[in-house]
């Protein structure tokens, strides 16, 4: 099982609503990567938004720029906006990661659970899926042959049209996100695709019949099971004490579910939801690396995962906090989860 970190890029934002510049959060996203790169970690993702309590709208800068202060750590978006995105061009950008990084960059698309985008690069919310579908098929044909004709409803068409730079070994691994929706994982399994299912409330076990589906479907028609790979994304913060963790963070994430509840018309956020989050059936890795090890080793045997992907920054911890987490991470609980998974540790 892969282990590594995800990342929206959220803003710090004070009380009095005085939100932390964007150029000091992303020179302290480079930082943590880096040391992500140092303590071992398998891969890093970024996710993609457009709005003002996030710092990252271009996910494949931030990874181009990563690749120049890193070794090992594979580079992923997590994730690209794909429905808004030019598949073509989305392309270009990550094989060109993939070149600076010698081979290390993935890309995983997504429907995008925030709409910021749609009218921002005039799409219609109403072909929200019919966007992503067709958008995925151009995609995957441009991955699988260089030179590709492809005709459909919302781009020009291409009509023998070599689509270069090509990455290192002539393809990206493309990954897709999926939320709760069995059409999702349908499709997924479907196309053979490797699949992030982002796991960020309620009990983890009812995502039980979801990823047996995936399996399933996966089997069924027909794909490598030595090619078959299935993670999960969850919220997580590590730190030396449980109980100081929990009262540093509660406040932060607190904030945030509200700022994004608020549009979606969720109630506010209550302790008592953190608190059950962080028990042991609960969908919160919040706390210190024992705690933390004995959850990721939970969610391996339960969903058979290939990638655990720890969401760290929800809320914005400050700069301090993300690096002590990351540290806990990669020097107490990566080694000994590997260890109880059998893995040799270096």
């Amino acid at each position: 099982m892969e282990l590594g970190i995800g990342m929206f890029g959220d803003l710090q934002v004070s009380a009095s609503g005085e939100i932390q510049p964007a150029q000091q959060r992303l020179q302290e996203i480079i930082e943590e990567i880096k040391l992500m790169d140092e303590v071992g970690l398998d891969f890093y993702g970024i996710g993609e938004h457009h709005r003002p309590d996030y710092a990252v709208s271009s996910p494949e800068i931030i990874l181009a720029a990563a690749a120049t202060v890193t070794k090992n750590i594979k580079l992923s978006s997590a994730v690209s906006v794909l429905s808004s995105s030019d598949p073509v061009k989305l392309y270009q950008n990550f094989a060109t990661i993939d070149l600076i990084s010698n081979g290390r960059a993935e890309l995983m698309a997504g429907r995008g659970s925030f709409i910021e985008s749609f009218p921002l690069f005039g799409f219609n919310l109403q072909d929200y899926d019919q966007l992503y579908e067709e958008k995925l098929d151009l995609l995957l044909k441009i991955n699988k042959e260089p030179k590709i004709t492809w005709k459909g409803k919302f781009r020009p068409e291409l009509v023998n049209q070599e689509v270069l730079p090509r990455p290192v070994n002539n393809n990206l691994k493309i990954w897709v996100a999926v939320g709760g929706t069995p059409e999702s994982v349908e499709r997924a399994g479907r196309l053979g695709l490797p699949v992030m299912f982002a796991i960020i409330g309620g009990q983890p076990i009812q995502f039980k019949p979801l990823f047996d589906y995936y399996k399933r479907v996966y089997e069924a028609y027909g794909h490598d099971m030595n090619k078959f790979e299935v993670g999960v994304h969850m919220h997580s913060l590590f730190g030396e004490n449980s109980a100081e963790t929990s009262e540093y963070y509660y406040p932060l994430y607190a904030a945030q579910m509200n700022r994004v509840g608020k549009s979606r018309g969720w109630p506010p956020y209550q302790r008592s939801q953190f608190d059950m989050g962080r028990g042991s059936g609960g969908a919160l890795i919040i706390g210190d690396s024992n705690e933390a090890i004995d959850k990721i080793l939970a969610m391996q045997e339960t969903f058979g995962l290939t990638r655990f992907s720890a969401h760290m920054d929800v809320g914005g911890p400050s700069h301090a906090a993300m690096m002590k987490s990351i540290e806990i991470f990669g020097t107490k609980i990566v080694p000994a989860v590997r260890k109880a998974l059998g893995v040799e540790v270096v």
